[in-house]
């Protein structure tokens, strides 16, 4: 797999999408939010890393996915992605 023109496509599909910040690093999280506010934050950063991941595994082909198909994270799979 040509990873390197793949990732250009996938960032670029995740950034049109909205999803792009599901590559990045979880600890990077505001916690100044009150508790409604950030519970409804946690709410929807939850379902944009389902939707990433989703969009990663469904651009993937099927030898790729079984190299992947344990991670549970967008950013899981796309380290482990760069690893191959």
């Amino acid at each position: 797999m040509d990873f390197g023109l793949w990732r250009i496509k996938m960032k670029t599909l995740l950034v049109h999408q909205g999803l792009a910040d599901a590559l990045k690093d979880d600890s990077c999280e505001s916690s100044t939010f009150d508790d409604e506010e950030s519970s409804s934050t946690a709410m929807e950063r939850a379902k944009m890393m389902e939707k990433a991941h989703s969009a990663i595994i469904l651009c993937l082909g099927d030898k790729t996915l079984r190299e992947v198909s344990k991670e549970s994270t967008a950013k899981g799979v796309w380290d482990k992605l760069e690893s191959l």
